[in-house]
């Protein structure tokens, strides 16, 4: 039996749901990002310790979604485009959760190196983060618009992150060359550009499943260029 009107109409207001819900959870992951940034540049304690705080707002999110998105298979066992959009959905809270974690953890780290004397300037850490946060944000905007030609210029500019963060690794280890006393420093800076690059990773993968939301197909291994776009129709 061919479902009724009325249940297309309720799928489509789930499915919405479902798209609002993870957009307001991937701004608030933007936002807990640049706080983030900003808690280690201006070394404001009170900055990290309520961006740690909000994390369990975005875990909270990420378990409503989970749980509307599972709803939704069990009630409209929906196929083709419309489950994509579900197990995209699925996936990229999944990734933004992660994102959050690490935003919480740039700010751990900024609070252990509160209490040593500054190590400036910060290198590349600002640039790396600025990316990031683009990466962030142009990846949800590319799941909202649908938009796989965005995607693809989110997976370009991993490669950004990358070469940032190697420089900055290197950079860093020069400071250790000259003055031993800023090991710990080193490490902890080191970290959080780690945290970073991971950051700029998950968006990529959010971007890649936009990709495959669009088209049925993966993105994965392939040269992110508007070449990749029509290999994929």
């Amino acid at each position: 039996m061919e479902p009724s009107p009325h249940t297309y109409r309720h799928l489509d207001e789930d499915l919405t749901a479902v798209q609002h819900k993870i957009l307001e959870m991937g701004t608030l992951v933007e936002e807990q990002v640049a706080a983030a940034l900003s808690a280690l540049t201006e070394r404001d304690a009170k900055l990290a310790r309520q961006t740690i705080a909000r994390d369990h707002t975005v875990n909270r999110l990420d378990t409503e979604i989970d749980g509307l998105c599972v709803r939704i298979l069990a009630r409209y066992q929906p196929t083709a485009r419309d489950l994509r959009l579900i197990t995209t959905g699925l996936k990229i809270t999944t990734d933004l959760e992660r994102m959050g974690d690490l935003a919480a953890e740039i700010c751990e780290w900024s609070l252990e190196l509160n209490e040593e004397p500054p190590l400036l300037p910060l290198i590349d850490i600002p640039a790396i983060a600025r990316i990031a946060q683009r990466m962030v944000r142009e990846s949800l905007d590319a799941f909202v618009h649908e938009d796989p030609e965005l995607a693809l210029r989110v997976c370009a500019a991993e490669n950004e992150v990358d070469a940032l963060n190697d420089q900055l690794f290197r950079i860093l280890l020069t400071y250790i060359a000259e003055s031993p006393k800023t090991v710990s420093r080193v490490v902890r800076l080191t970290l959080i550009a780690q945290c970073l690059e991971r950051i700029a990773d998950h968006a990529t993968n959010v971007a890649e499943m936009v990709v495959y939301m669009v088209h049925g197909k993966s993105s994965r291994h392939l040269a992110p260029s508007l070449e990749t776009v029509a290999q994929l129709h």
